[in-house]
């Protein structure tokens, strides 16, 4: 029998593991795009929807699951997660078109809306009442999200060099059976509270997520003057409008906007967006410069991100929580954000006959820096600031944050680096050029971060 202690940190291991794989699906595909493209017949252009797939699914239903995991319980939604994830996997391994496929992402990313909000508000449950345990739970649970990505790259590379771009997605079958197994075993069981599901909010903030996310994802293709991207654009602005007057006048909204005026809550959630935003893109966009410019391989790239991957989790882990309790939570994001920013400033400096050691290994460690300072304390007082009854929506809230703003920001960034040149394969000086360009604009971001967390967040704000 495993003692009451034990199994809470267990947990926690199986709450990070979720962490861990919502962000390595994001990245363990790149390497089998190639293949999944001649077996699948995707075109050029639709071979990025193997990622958007994912990406808008996830974005989409996260304020959902967030809901759905205070009505049903936490561990309820965590365990239907696992298993949404599971056939989404197994469709995605066996297809044999490229519809199909797009139909196994798709589940993939309802499975991780379902995962993320859930194991937050378990996380919240395990260590929320001890204020110690609960920011070295944050630390682990922030660190897993940097080692998924960079664990990604390597399986990834792995998994398509010797066996075949199935067992990218088999992979997560055994994982989630074990993941489902332990749910059982080790979670504790959260009552859900009584209620409706207000469907046509859900409807209408589902669909205006997606639609968003879905016109600014293809506007690198289409353009973005084309109409193309201003109709999707304008149709999802219009929805996510529809949906705040719906949840005005709802007596049980989805979205009880009244959260928003929690203190700090907005302004955590605004952190965490702009933190997004800026971090996918960096880290996009220098695995891109390590194999189109400096010629390294899907391997020896993910080799590269791993010095910055390791400071991430040890300044996570060990030294944030320390800092968050000297420092308070406005000093350490704006901080944070603010390191980012000078992180990308450096990165943009990179040179076309350029080398690890002296164009990426400092300036990436600088920006993992300001990723580790700003992420736990955003994520943790946007979760710890409302209502315990509330901790689904709260997850739910954060985690959308986070993922439309990675989303967005990755979208708009591509465009500002296609525009310079990034997408000129063959010429390392233009692709170079376009690579700055996207650093350049991530740095504004993670800058304007900074500022919006001075300015709303509380000097003294409590600590997660």
């Amino acid at each position: 029998m495993v003692d009451t202690e034990s199994k809470r940190w267990w947990a926690l291991g199986l709450i990070a593991l979720a962490q861990f794989m919502v962000i390595m699906d994001t990245s363990i595909i790149g390497v089998a795009l190639p293949e999944m493209q001649q077996d699948l017949g995707f075109s050029p252009g639709g071979l990025s929807w193997v990622f958007n797939a994912y990406v808008i699914a996830l974005g989409g239903l996260l304020l959902l699951g967030g809901r759905l995991s205070d009505l049903f319980g936490a561990r309820r939604l965590f365990t239907l997660g696992w298993v949404v994830t599971l056939g989404g996997s197994v469709v995605a391994a066996l297809a044999g078109t490229a519809w199909v496929e797009l139909l196994g992402r798709v589940l993939q990313g309802a499975g991780a809306a379902l995962i993320a909000p859930s194991a937050l508000t378990l996380l919240m449950v395990l260590f929320g009442s001890r204020p110690r345990e609960l920011a070295k739970a944050l630390a682990l649970y922030g660190a897993a999200a940097p080692a998924g990505g960079t664990a990604g790259v390597f399986l990834g590379g792995v998994i398509t060099e010797w066996l075949s771009w199935p067992w990218i997605f088999w992979l997560y079958v055994p994982i989630s059976l074990v993941a489902i197994l332990a749910t059982g075993r080790v979670m504790p069981a959260v009552p859900g509270k009584r209620g409706s599901v207000d469907v046509l909010g859900a409807a209408t903030v589902t669909a205006g997520l997606a639609v968003t996310v879905f016109a600014v994802v293809r506007a690198p293709q289409v353009g973005w003057g084309a109409f193309e991207t201003l109709g999707p654009l304008a149709g999802g602005l219009l929805l996510l409008a529809l949906f705040v007057v719906v949840q005005r006048v709802r007596r049980v909204p989805l979205v009880r906007l009244g959260i928003f005026r929690t203190p700090d809550l907005g302004g955590a959630n605004l952190a965490q967006f702009l933190l997004g935003a800026a971090w996918i893109p960096m880290w996009y966009f220098l695995n891109l410069y390590l194999q189109q410019v400096l010629g390294y391989g899907a391997f020896a790239s993910g080799a590269a991100l791993l010095p910055m991957t390791v400071l991430i989790v040890v300044l996570m882990v060990a030294v944030a929580p320390k800092l968050i309790a000297k420092l308070g939570v406005k000093t350490m994001v704006v901080g944070g954000l603010w390191a980012l920013a000078v992180g990308l400033v450096w990165l943009s400096f990179a040179r076309p006959t350029g080398s690890f050691v002296v164009d990426v290994l400092p300036a990436s460690l600088v920006a993992a820096l300001g990723q580790a300072l700003a992420f736990i304390p955003s994520l943790g007082t946007a979760i710890s600031s409302a209502k315990p009854e509330e901790g689904g929506l709260a997850a739910g809230i954060v985690n959308t944050a986070y993922q439309v703003g990675s989303a967005l920001g990755l979208a708009a960034m591509t465009a500002v680096g296609l525009s310079f040149g990034a997408g000129r394969h063959g010429d390392p000086v233009v692709l170079t050029g376009g690579f700055s360009a996207a650093f350049l604009g991530a740095a504004g971001i993670a800058l304007v971060g900074g500022f919006f967390a001075m300015a709303t967040l509380r000097l003294h704000t409590h600590t997660p």
